[in-house]
C-alpha cells in the first residue's frame, strides 16, 4: 500500500472536523446551503456538490492569490450545549478541490465577524480540541 501524504496545512491553527449546517451568502446577496467539514479559528472547509460550487466559484478554477472570492457564512456553534448561537463571518473562498465525482470542499478563510463571533468559534473550537485529546 503506497503511503499517503500528510495534507499541507492551508490555515496556521489547527483543524477540527465537524458536520453542520452552513449558508454561504455571495456578494450579489443569493444564499446556498452546505455543510461545514472542519472548522478552525480562522476559517472552514465546506462540503458541496459541482453544482453548488459552478455558483461559488467562477468558472469553477480554484482561487489564486489576490483573486479570492468573498462571501458571508452564516452557521450555528453550540456555545452553551442548550443554546447555539448564530456567528456570521466574511470571508474569502481561498481553496477548492474535488475530492469525489459530485463532491467538492471549498476552503472559506474569515476576515471579520459580526458581535462576539470569533469569542463563539474560538470557544467551540477550544471545547472540540480539548475533547479530543486523550
Amino acid at each position: 500500500m503506497k503511503p499517503m501524504a500528510s495534507m499541507h496545512n492551508l490555515r496556521n491553527q489547527q483543524r477540527v472536523g465537524v458536520s453542520a449546517e452552513v449558508t454561504i451568502e455571495k456578494r450579489d446577496g443569493s444564499a446556498l446551503d452546505c455543510k461545514i467539514a472542519n472548522i478552525s479559528r480562522t476559517g472552514i472547509m465546506i462540503s458541496c456538490t459541482q453544482e453548488l460550487v459552478q455558483e461559488l466559484v467562477p468558472g469553477q478554477k480554484a482561487p489564486i492569490p489576490g483573486n479570492w472570492v468573498p462571501v458571508k457564512a452564516r452557521f450555528s456553534v453550540p456555545v452553551v450545549a442548550t443554546q447555539p448561537v448564530l456567528v456570521i463571518a466574511d470571508g474569502n473562498i481561498v481553496h477548492m478541490r474535488r475530492i469525489a465525482r459530485d463532491e467538492y470542499q471549498v476552503g472559506i478563510q474569515f476576515l471579520e465577524f459580526e458581535g462576539n463571533g470569533y469569542e463563539y468559534v474560538d470557544r467551540y473550537v477550544s471545547k472540540l480540541l480539548a475533547a479530543a485529546t486523550p
